[in-house]
């Protein structure tokens, strides 16, 4: 039987898209996971035909699982990961048993920020920074650093915001190093602060040939870390900036070596130059996957997965529309009692989809991560503006009633949004 095995997955997001449409194409499904909370909600997984608990730090175990796999009969054609830390792993275990030929250094590099930068070192779209590798930092070293305030601290595998905080003051620099350096004994990478507008460029590599599934530009929410709660498709693809963004994305690529994978890189316009902030070797996660479906009408996962079986991707468009994703996050947490107004939301003029992430009972928390956003609403529009504000004005439906609260929490008011926060 003709086998995909997923290293690693998310209950929802693109990873768990990727293991559906692995389904509808006829492949059974191995889900490898670390995750006990998962095979207890085993139910909510029909699309996992078998699951496996195991260590996904131990890639001699999970040689050994796939192994068991295929003396079991079962024909793998095809491993691996959406989700980090584990699209290298996937990668490199996926050459050992000869299938996928993607690229795997280069999905390595772009896996570790601090390997991205050395990387791109003497490249413009690189931005200074600097890797610490102690406990302490030196004297010099605070001397230099205090002279770039502000400056970005960050663990070079952080993901989804994790671990990314801004710091404008010594005070602050040192008592951020100190409480990250009590998380992780990795090397701490530091980095400009870049200050401009943000935008996110999906792309799709088969054999060296380059194609961009979409670019998109970012709303960034500033409170406790860097969250982004909007994403909107830039269709007018042949202005200057647009033409500019897509350069600028191909040459980091380029850079990169990718001749067999996908990607997304997240870049800032600095005073009319483009800098890179990240670059990841996977479709975003969350609602990328559908916010790409809704504007073009081409399943990006899908593609994927028939990139890594190795057959050529078809990126063309079937649609063409102004679209918008507005996600929920929260000012103050508490025990989740009840959500309403998903069903006015979907009601709303222009709407393709709601989705709300958590179940009564859940604890929720203001947004340290992307992890926590709780909900998103993707909507259409005749313009880019009124998808915009289809997409606000449903999300401004949806409440979150928290028990230990007299009032109930709603998302953070539009005008707090700050597009220039990295």
């Amino acid at each position: 039987m003709d086998t995909i095995v997923f290293i690693g997955a998310n209950k929802s997001g693109s990873s768990r898209e990727a293991i559906k449409v692995a389904e509808s194409l006829g492949y059974f499904t191995v889900l490898l996971t670390d995750r006990e909370k998962l095979l207890k909600q085993r139910r909510e997984f029909p699309d996992v035909h078998h699951m496996v608990l195991t260590n996904l730090n131990s890639k001699d175990t999970m040689r050994k699982e796939i192994d068991h796999l295929i003396k079991k009969g079962l024909n793998v054609k095809s491993i691996m990961s959406l989700v980090d830390p584990f699209v290298s792993v996937a990668c490199q275990i996926a050459d050992e048993f000869g299938v996928n030929r993607t690229s795997c250094q280069a999905i390595e590099i772009m896996e570790n920020k601090h390997l991205t930068r050395e990387t791109m070192k003497d490249s413009k779209y690189n931005s200074y920074y600097l890797l610490i590798d102690g406990d302490t930092i030196h004297t010099d070293t605070l001397a230099i650093l205090e002279r770039k305030l502000p400056l970005i601290i960050k663990s070079p595998k952080s993901t989804g915001s994790k671990d990314v905080v801004q710091v404008s003051t010594m005070k602050e620099l040192i008592s951020e190093f100190l409480q990250m350096r009590e998380k992780t004994s990795a090397p701490i990478l530091i980095e400009e602060y870049l200050d401009g507008p943000q935008f996110l460029v999906e792309a799709v590599v088969y054999k060296g040939n380059i194609s961009i599934a979409g670019m998109v530009e970012q709303e960034i929410t500033k409170d406790l870390r860097f969250i982004v709660t909007g994403y909107t498709i830039m269709k007018d693809e042949d202005s200057d900036l647009a033409r500019s963004l897509k350069q600028a994305a191909e040459d980091i690529i380029r850079h990169m070596g990718l001749e067999n994978g996908t990607c997304h890189l997240e870049l800032r316009l600095v005073r009319g130059s483009w800098k890179l902030i990240e670059i990841n070797p996977r479709i975003s996660g969350g609602a990328m996957n559908t916010i790409l479906k809704a504007a073009y009408g081409f399943n990006c996962v899908e593609e994927t997965i028939k990139l890594y079986l190795g057959e050529r991707p078809n990126l063309s468009r079937k649609t063409s529309n102004y679209v918008h994703a507005h996600y929920t996050i929260l000012k103050k947490g508490g025990l989740l009692k009840r959500i309403t107004g998903k069903s006015r939301a979907k009601q709303c003029p222009g709407v393709y989809t709601v989705y709300v992430k958590p179940k009564k009972g859940s604890m929720l928390v203001p947004a340290s991560s992307m992890g926590h956003r709780y909900a998103y609403v993707i909507a259409i529009g005749h313009s880019k503006e009124e998808a915009i504000k289809n997409a606000r004005i449903a999300a401004g439906q949806i409440t979150f009633h928290l028990a230990d609260e007299n009032r109930v929490e709603k998302e953070l008011p539009s005008e707090e949004h700050n597009e220039n926060d990295q």
